[in-house]
């Protein structure tokens, strides 16, 4: 028995999930997409009117992913271990620096694109962010961290770095440093 097709809507988006992490959103043209995707014009625009609107739900998509996550790890460890476990855990910050073909966070990545803070797609990545700041502030508050607010801050920062950083190093050392870096946020050091 054959697999069914995915429905177009679906393999234009993982087309774009695909293409845009690799080669940049910019680089890739609707025609590629369009292509790759294996659906015609007519049907790409029917799905997404604008190449804007694909690029938003790219960030969706990855975001509603990474909710995922932490919501996952949120319900079955305590506070503080779901901390560990978005930047060490599998699947996690630590995991994703190490993974072959990474090419830094897909919300940096695309924000270095969209500059403009009040396209829809910067405020799609700024919900994101937003969202997992305050992820990170109630577990930090439900782990009962002397001064939470700013331990968040310092996990976005350390969330960020890190993603730009493995560039220019080791990823096995910088996940290291990472792991380091987070466990001293979360004793307070």
């Amino acid at each position: 028995m054959s697999e069914k097709p995915l429905p177009a809507r679906e393999r234009i988006l993982g087309a774009a999930l695909r293409l845009f992490y690799e080669e940049g959103v910019r680089a890739v043209g609707v025609d590629r997409l369009i292509a790759e995707s294996g659906v015609t014009k007519a049907t790409f625009y029917r799905h997404f009117p604008s190449k804007e609107e694909l690029v938003v739900a790219y960030v969706q998509s990855i975001d509603r992913d990474i909710r995922g996550l932490v919501e996952g790890n949120r319900v079955q460890l305590s506070a503080h271990a779901a901390i560990e476990a978005f930047f060490s855990g599998p699947g996690g910050v630590g995991d994703q620096l190490c993974r072959p073909g990474f090419r830094g966070c897909p919300f940096l990545n695309a924000a270095a694109e969209h500059p403009d803070p009040e396209s829809p797609v910067s405020r799609a990545i700024r919900s994101h962010m937003d969202w997992l700041h305050g992820q990170l502030l109630a577990l930090l508050r439900e782990a009962d961290h002397p001064t939470p607010e700013p331990a968040a801050d310092r996990l976005m920062l350390l969330r960020h770095g890190g993603m730009t950083q493995v560039q220019f190093m080791d990823p096995a050392h910088a996940r290291t440093v990472l792991d380091s870096a987070v466990r001293d946020v979360l004793t307070g050091s």
